[in-house]
């Protein structure tokens, strides 16, 4: 064993003995369930999956218990008591199935969203109090009754009895976490009851009391029950969140409330916390993207709740470094290792760690594009890097039955995921790159350090084709007579994209850069930096320079940076924008930059023409593809391929799903 034993010493929860330190944190399963409220054989699978990664416990994702009261569109998530014995039949396989590999599953159940349900999700608007959407104010939530409460708390423990049915070796509650309906009854802000289930904190803590009470009473003592647990709310206000180190009057449930709680849930039964922070009103904190720039974000948090209460705490939040798994373990921070993202990415995280291969885990980036991105926006919960992701049974890959030769023109994440796949199917591969590295664009876009798991993903790549025999020349520009004394079966073009060029009258008389330029080369920037584009990467490049001294000033056409936030997960988009208000980028929406010249730019803005110092603008107002190449050779080659950026500049997600479903078909 090597230096990770730790990680792999038995546990418990209650009587349920956990063959090592891991956990799947929960993460909602949607597109893994039927109309009757079963899971599908994909979400089967998806579970199945990380077993054989040698997870020691798989906690699902979110089940409804009920769905009349609050009743959401199906099918959406599981829920055991639509049809328990359609649920029974599709979980016991699955169970059976985990356990083969000596892996334990808790089945989480949910109460539902309340407040926080998105309005083409939730069909009944419904709330512990009058109360607005968080999402849309202008739909109310209606106050639940006493009566439907006590249906609620029924339905918990009936959900619980099915999953005991079913094999699962405990379930976990989804209450007093991330600002969901049972965790709006036990915070003051969205909870003004005077009833029984309002009040003080005993009273707001009163619902999921009665539910543990209630599972235990039908289950029996020893079936284990976890809480999924937010110890610290982080919300200055309704839809404002708080970042790491702000000062701010706590509005939600602050740490010390936190802890008071904690030991009245476990004194009422509960067997394990599983801690993380935040509501939805501060859901970068529930779902950390990349700029919180460090692992293991909740372990401060687990701490806390390690010395105050003696249940098994679990601990999640950026967790994928094993050096940073360890050190929670053996100094006590938390019992167990939550993985959530990371393992989407790698279902064999853990199995990797244990043959001390960490090389070959793939990283997961913090980018939610493939998971909580996808949910947003309708689709099945899969991964950014990992496309076969929720559906393994189906998507993965094959040896091809016919050896061909492919040529790959272009090193980006579209050309090296094409070549990765090629190879593992059995081609013989060929990868040209004109410039000295593979990475493309994504090696100026991972220079900042809350960006550095993209330069992970790319040394994985690295590794991944040099144990595979990729055959890559680097510094070699590939044109129509290469590609003819080749004479490959297949041709991939991937040459990417090019910085769009504005023109500016005047772009000599100053220090003018592109993003690109700017990342890679920072001793050529200046004191004074104007950036011109306010989208993905002009605003992380602003948030990265004015974190290393720059005065910044950030200058959008149109009327919202990041575009509004339309086009990214919304976790990403409200944390770098609060981001860059906190660390007081000058930021000037509605404004056009007219010219450029030796004191700075020139704008005109809604109020009229104005001025801006600056002895560095970098211009970042997009990419356009560079396909050029592509169209030469498209009459000439018979079975040819556009991929990635020289396609359709997208994003890191779609590079890599784009060349996974071409790739997997040669």
């Amino acid at each position: 064993m090597n230096k990770y034993k730790s990680l792999f010493e038995c546990t418990k929860i209650g009587n349920v003995d956990i063959k090592n330190k891991f956990s799947m944190a929960p993460m909602g399963p949607f597109g893994f369930a039927g109309e009757n409220g079963a899971f599908n054989q994909r979400g089967a699978e998806y579970y199945i999956e990380r077993a054989k990664g040698n997870t020691g416990l798989i906690i699902t994702g979110i089940c409804s218990v009920e769905n009349e009261i609050e009743e959401i569109i199906r099918p959406s998530i599981p829920c055991p008591t639509m049809n328990p014995a359609a649920f029974i039949m599709s979980t016991r396989e699955m169970v059976e199935r985990i356990h083969a590999y000596d892996s334990k599953i808790f089945l989480q159940l949910t109460g539902g969203f309340g407040r926080t349900g998105l309005p083409n999700v939730i069909k009944k608007a419904i709330a512990p109090c009058k109360i607005e959407n968080r999402w849309n104010p202008s739909l109310k939530h209606r106050k639940l009754t006493i009566q439907e409460i006590q249906d609620y708390i029924k339905k918990f423990a009936q959900a619980a009895f099915i999953a005991k049915s079913s094999g699962f070796d405990g379930v976990e509650i989804h209450a007093v976490h991330e600002g969901y309906l049972i965790d709006q009854f036990t915070i003051g802000l969205y909870n003004n009851r005077t009833d029984e289930y309002g009040g003080d904190i005993k009273g707001r803590l009163k619902f999921p009391i009665d539910i543990v009470k209630a599972i235990k009473k039908i289950c029996g003592k020893d079936f284990p029950v976890s809480l999924r647990y937010s110890l610290k709310s982080f919300v200055k206000g309704i839809r404002q969140g708080a970042l790491p180190g702000e000062d701010f009057k706590e509005l939600g449930r602050d740490t010390e409330e936190g802890i008071e709680a904690a030991k009245i849930l476990v004194e009422a039964g509960y067997d394990a916390l599983n801690v993380d922070a935040g509501t939805y009103d501060s859901w970068y904190w529930n779902h950390p993207p990349m700029y919180f720039d460090k692992s293991g974000i909740y372990l401060p948090f687990a701490k806390i709740l390690k010395k105050s209460v003696d249940v098994p705490i679990i601990a999640a939040g950026r967790m994928d470094d094993p050096d940073i798994a360890l050190k929670a373990i053996e100094e006590g921070y938390c019992d167990i290792v939550g993985l959530g993202r990371p393992l989407l990415a790698d279902p064999y995280l853990p199995e990797k760690i244990k043959k001390d291969k960490i090389k070959k885990i793939r990283p997961c980036l913090s980018c939610h594009e493939g998971c909580m991105g996808r949910l947003a926006k309708g689709g099945a919960l899969s991964c950014a890097v990992n496309p076969a992701c929720g559906r393994e049974q189906n998507y993965g890959i094959t040896p091809s039955s016919t050896i061909r030769k492919v040529l790959i023109i272009g090193g980006g994440i579209a050309g090296m995921e094409a070549a990765r796949v090629c190879a593992l199917r059995g081609h013989e591969v060929h990868l040209y790159e004109k410039s000295c590295k593979l990475g493309g664009h994504v090696i100026a876009g991972g220079i900042p350090s809350f960006k550095k798991n993209d330069h992970k993903l790319l040394e994985w790549y690295e590794g991944e084709l040099k144990d595979l025999n990729v055959n890559i020349h680097t510094n070699t520009k590939a044109d129509l007579n290469l590609v003819k004394r080749e004479a490959a079966d297949v041709v991939i073009v991937s040459t990417g994209s090019k910085p769009i060029d504005l023109n500016l009258p005047g772009a000599e008389k100053n220090n003018l850069l592109t993003a690109d330029e700017a990342l890679l080369n920072p001793s050529k920037v200046g004191s004074n930096v104007v950036i011109i584009g306010a989208g993905l990467v002009g605003s992380e490049t602003a948030l990265w320079l004015k974190q290393s001294g720059k005065d910044v000033t950030l200058i959008e056409s149109s009327g919202e940076i990041l575009g509004g936030g339309h086009n990214m997960p919304f976790m990403n988009y409200d944390m770098l924008k609060d981001l860059l208000n906190y660390n007081k980028v000058n930021i000037m929406i509605s404004s056009l930059v007219k010219e450029i010249n030796e004191e700075g730019v020139v704008v005109n803005t809604k109020d009229g023409s104005r001025s801006f110092e600056a002895n560095t603008i970098i211009s970042s107002v997009g990419y356009k593809s560079d396909n050029t190449l592509y169209y030469e050779l498209k009459d000439t080659v018979d079975d040819i391929y556009i991929l990635g950026d020289a396609k359709n500049v997208k994003n890191i997600m779609y590079a890599i799903w784009d060349a996974y479903e071409i790739a997997r078909n040669i």
